[in-house]
């Protein structure tokens, strides 16, 4: 049998082309098969519904140990860390500063002598911006009370009554979680792959020589790569928000204009790292590939789905220097707590860090790329 009538040599001979254009860049071969090993250890690792690391308050009186039992059976139960309250502040503002996820108030004539009595009300108050912990949060704690008090107490059934108070969210729409986080899945999207791909175009098209001959400076060619997309951007965030508010009404507590601050802080930060991507790329499909294998870990690792809280500590350490971490946690704070200052004011300040390093390396890298 002739081979030649079987195997066409036209299509053998573009199949050779394609496999030693693709595998002829170093950078290729690691996005082709390092990269996907990677992806699925970090992944597999840091994907967890199961929800850890609550932090608990609890107001109780220092005499009252069926109270303090209970306190610290949850603290060494492995699901909840202490959290930070203030002496002579209100509970509630320890959940809205975030330095409680709930808190746990037992009666004021104190639990023990209530359960001598013969039944008690505890008062649980929850953040729920995080609908996932907050649903599973009150089962835990009447498991907690429940083992404890089968413990100390010979009563049959459990005497103690969780008085819930669900904060943010009552009730408990998932869609008021989710959104926010997806706004800023939208944005980063945009401005990533939009601006990683502008420079590399002006490589493979082979006007990048010419852009760089022509009598502009660095930060002249790089803002007028830059700020278009920007502009486009912040076009589109009031355009998201305005959905996020009329069709899946996600409240809006907090102030606009402070939302658009952090979203302008966020956007320049994107936008830079989008360049920075650029700055490395050599062609177009490099960028996109680029753009993906740094949406990808950053989408998993900043909250919007998966807690931050439930990771190693290894991961975390890559969760806590993403900046789609720090937005999804400014807009959940600003659209359904009304915007804490402390809490407002810390991510703007780790994200404005954040965005400066990125414009000083694009820079950098640029400079490098033309010199």
């Amino acid at each position: 049998m002739n081979l030649s009538k079987i195997i066409n040599p036209t299509l053998t001979g573009f199949i050779r082309k394609e496999f030693a254009q693709v595998l002829r860049d170093p950078k290729m071969k690691i996005i082709l098969f390092l990269i996907p090993v990677v992806q699925m250890m970090l992944f597999g690792v840091a994907i967890s519904t199961e929800v850890k690391n609550i932090r608990i308050a609890a107001i109780y009186q220092p005499s009252d140990t069926a109270a303090r039992h209970i306190h610290e059976r949850a603290l060494a139960s492995g699901w909840f860390i202490p959290g930070k309250g203030q002496p002579g502040s209100e509970p509630l503002d320890w959940i809205r500063s975030r330095n409680a996820d709930v808190v746990f108030v037992a009666p004021q004539e104190g639990l023990t002598a209530a359960l001598q009595r013969g039944g008690a009300k505890v008062q649980l108050l929850i953040d729920a911006t995080n609908v996932i912990q907050a649903q599973q949060v009150e089962g835990y704690l009447q498991g907690i009370a429940s083992e404890v008090m089968a413990e100390e107490t010979p009563v049959p059934r459990l005497p103690i009554q969780f008085d819930t108070r669900v904060l943010y969210n009552p009730a408990m729409i998932t869609a008021v979680f989710m959104i926010p986080g997806v706004m800023s899945m939208i944005i980063t999207v945009l401005t990533i792959i939009l601006t990683s791909m502008s420079l590399a175009r002006e490589k493979e098209l082979g006007t990048f020589e010419m852009l760089i001959s022509a009598p502009v400076t660095t930060g002249e060619v790089l803002l007028g790569k830059t700020l278009p997309y920007v502009v486009l951007a912040m076009i589109d965030v009031p355009l998201i928000m305005s959905v996020a508010v009329l069709a899946f009404q996600v409240p809006m507590k907090g102030a606009v204009l402070v939302l658009l601050l952090a979203a302008f802080v966020f956007v320049c930060t994107t936008v830079s790292m989008g360049i920075l991507i650029s700055t490395v790329s050599r062609t177009q499909q490099q960028a996109m590939m680029g753009s993906f294998l740094f949406l990808l870990p950053a989408v998993l690792l900043s909250g919007i789905m998966f807690p931050v809280e439930n990771m190693p500590a290894g991961l975390k350490v890559f969760a806590y220097i993403n900046p789609l971490k720090y937005f999804v946690s400014l807009l959940r704070n600003i659209m359904l707590k009304g915007g804490d200052f402390q809490v407002v004011a810390l991510d703007l300040l780790v994200l404005t860090v954040m965005g400066a390093l990125a414009v000083f390396f694009s820079v950098r890298r640029f400079r490098h790329r033309v010199s």
